[in-house]
């Protein structure tokens, strides 16, 4: 199946979003769909996630979960669970069970949750022996990747703690487990030291890190690679982990990288064959870069990214593509390697039959999307005229 493109006016797609809908709330609810994740089990069986957000939901107190399963590689998709309080939270499949990990609310405590019988039902985060993994604090995450490396499965979180204010309150933690650990024990998890930021970094530039991606560098070494909230956007951050295995190292002079679509979510993996990584970010067309003055609003544009060394990043084709940036967007995707192909969810700010979403933030739909052979879908170059 080619990489997914589409580029037809919102007259012509109302109520079709490109790919499968998994989801859909019109926006007139106040509530938005947020978060989404993504894990294939053992069985094929592929499962995905997202959270509500928004004026008439208790994403400050006690978030809410939707999970859903598709027998039929994402064709079809059936609501499975409701998981509470849960936000922000990430699936991912590990020695033979499926888990939930994130906070329970808006910069609430982090939490983990096992289902055995394939997302149908879940283990409840009473105490530090079955999932509160942060009896105190505040913490910020997305829905971000796991790896595992060097004998441990690794995930990143945020410290929320240093303010009240987005962006400037978040700074970086590893989390990390041995295999073959009881990930619901607080015991079994080792958390690094935070690693603060400085206002003044990208000549008093810099807005924030956040939303980590846990990677094996190709020295072999732990990397965190942050989304920065900075104005001009494509910047992101590189931050280390120490031999030690807790203490965190930054290098602003070097550890800052041009990276397309920083500004907004994005998710690293690497190819289990090649080791190479990829990327699928919210890449900035020419033909958008006045469209607002942050690129962090800015999410029409899905781009599949390669590095062969994590540093240096290209475009290698546009996955999906609407040409207003108000009020569409492709955004907060989670995916996955699917043999020759990446799977993906999407929250996807699109038109429907009660006038679509608001503006291109607040997503009315949850979509799933299949980019076929992407290495040859990369290679033709599908949408690159957007990035002369």
């Amino acid at each position: 199946m080619p990489t997914e493109t589409d580029q037809k006016s919102p007259a012509a797609s109302v109520s079709v979003p490109p790919g499968t809908v998994i989801h859909h709330v019109p926006a007139k609810r106040q509530m938005y769909i947020g978060s989404p994740s993504l894990a294939i089990l053992d069985d094929g069986a592929y499962i995905a996630s997202h959270d509500y957000f928004g004026p008439a939901t208790e994403e400050f107190e006690k978030g809410t979960t939707l999970i859903f399963r598709s027998e039929d590689r994402g064709q079809s998709w059936t609501q499975i669970a409701t998981v509470k309080p849960a936000f922000w939270s990430n699936l991912f499949a590990h020695d033979g069970a499926l888990y939930l990990m994130g906070p329970t609310h808006h910069h609430g405590l982090v939490v983990i949750r096992r289902s055995d019988d394939g997302g149908h039902s879940w283990t409840i985060p009473e105490d530090v022996e079955t999932g509160l993994l942060t009896p105190y604090g505040q913490f910020h995450t997305a829905p971000m990747p796991m790896l595992v490396h060097r004998g441990r499965i690794w995930r990143t979180i945020e410290d929320a703690t240093s303010s009240t204010r987005w962006g400037n309150r978040y700074n970086p933690m590893l989390m990390s487990a041995p295999l073959g650990a009881d990930l619901l024990r607080q015991d079994s998890w080792q958390v690094s030291s935070i690693l603060r930021q400085n206002p003044a970094w990208l000549k008093h530039g810099f807005g924030g890190w956040l939303e980590g991606n846990v990677l094996a560098l190709p020295d072999g070494s732990i990397g965190n690679i942050l989304r920065v909230d900075y104005d001009p956007g494509g910047v992101a951050a590189i931050v280390r982990l120490d031999k030690d295995g807790r203490s965190l190292h930054f290098e602003p002079a070097r550890d800052f990288i041009s990276f397309p679509g920083a500004a907004t979510k994005f998710s690293i993996r690497q190819d289990p064959k090649t080791g190479e990584y990829w990327s699928l970010s919210n890449a900035v067309p020419e033909c958008h870069q006045a469209d607002l003055k942050r690129h962090t609003f800015i999410r029409n544009t899905l781009a599949l990214l390669h590095s062969t060394d994590a540093r240096e990043w290209s475009i290698q084709s546009v996955v999906l593509y609407h040409p207003d940036s108000a009020c569409h967007g492709f955004q907060y995707t989670d995916w996955l390697f699917d043999g020759d192909d990446i799977v993906v969810v999407s929250r996807t700010s699109w038109d429907d039959e009660h006038g679509g979403a608001h503006n291109q933030h607040d997503a009315n739909f949850l979509t799933f999307h299949r980019i076929g052979d992407y290495k040859n879908a990369a290679l033709s170059g599908i949408g690159l005229s957007l990035f002369p």
